[in-house]
């Protein structure tokens, strides 16, 4: 039997039956594509950034079910394309907030970072602070130290110096009484007066004048002779103290001459020769001083 000769209801059932499994098949692709849209809408992250492009994608959907066959492959590379580009809208702008989250966590890392490196270094000078402090305190309290050393130290010495000058000058009080009854006594024994003296660092200083030798000569005089006993008779007193004569005249000789006849005068008086030391002076001699004889302390 052939189709023409089928009934009307019975051609359009066959129709329909052999259409079916395209239907089928359009309607899978559309189930497939909406699926992949509403997980894209599913996820908060990706559906933000794919508004305008998911509303597309939908309209595409929906004109590839409306399609009619000789239609539907554009319509279905139009809808895939649309869900695609969706999808990677979606992607795109997950990723570009993922990258904002991750810069601005950089951004919060860097700022704590740079945070705590401040804190590292003010805690570092706050350290090096107090050492200085410590450094500066120490160093006050040497120098404290060391001034009230130096001020002790400066009264001990001003004591003893005090001290020496008492004991020096109890000392020479002492030499100057002993000297005084020294004279007193050797004058006294030799029956002459001993010439003028003054004490000075070397020793007490006898000056004898021009009068104890004769004019232009060598030789002493009867004052001469008389101040040489009184001095052989002091010098015999006491401590055998060494002696020092010096004698002045313009000519080297005739000083020389002078001091040596002194010299010998207090050895034939008693004087032990090896303490006296008898020197000439190239210089005038005067009235007040022709010659002196200094007894050490």
């Amino acid at each position: 039997m052939s189709a023409r000769r089928l009934s009307g209801p019975l051609a359009a059932c066959l129709l329909l039956a052999l259409a079916a499994p395209a239907l089928a098949a359009e309607d899978a692709d559309a189930a497939r594509l909406r699926a992949r849209l509403e997980a894209l809408q599913a996820d908060p992250s990706l559906a933000r950034g794919a508004g305008l492009e998911l509303l597309q994608a939908q309209q595409a959907i929906a004109a590839l079910e409306q399609a009619r066959r000789s239609d539907r492959p554009e319509a279905l590379y139009l809808a895939e394309r649309r869900v695609e580009i969706a999808e990677t809208m979606g992607r795109a702008a997950a990723a570009r907030g993922e990258l904002a989250r991750l810069e601005l966590q950089r951004s919060e890392l860097l700022v704590e970072a740079s945070r705590r490196e401040v804190e590292r270094a003010r805690r570092e000078a706050e350290q090096l602070r107090i050492q200085a402090q410590i450094q500066a305190e120490e160093a006050e309290r040497l120098r404290l130290a060391a001034e009230a050393e130096a001020l002790a130290r400066s009264e001990a010495e001003a004591a003893l110096g005090k001290a020496a000058g008492r004991q020096s000058a109890q000392v020479s009080a002492a030499r100057r009484k002993e000297a005084e009854l020294a004279r007193q006594e050797a004058e006294l024994v030799s029956g002459k007066k001993l010439p003028a003296s003054t004490f000075g660092s070397q020793g007490e200083v006898f000056v004898l004048p021009g009068a104890v030798f004769a004019s232009g000569k060598s030789s002493l005089t009867a004052a001469g002779k008389d101040a040489a006993e009184a001095l052989a008779a002091y010098l015999q007193i006491g401590a055998r103290r060494s002696v020092r004569i010096r004698a002045w005249d313009s000519d080297p000789k005739v000083a020389m001459a002078r001091a040596s006849a002194l010299r010998d005068a207090l050895v034939a008086a008693g004087v032990d020769k090896g303490r006296i030391k008898a020197d000439g002076v190239k210089d005038p001699a005067t009235s007040k001083r022709a010659a002196e004889v200094t007894v050490a302390l």
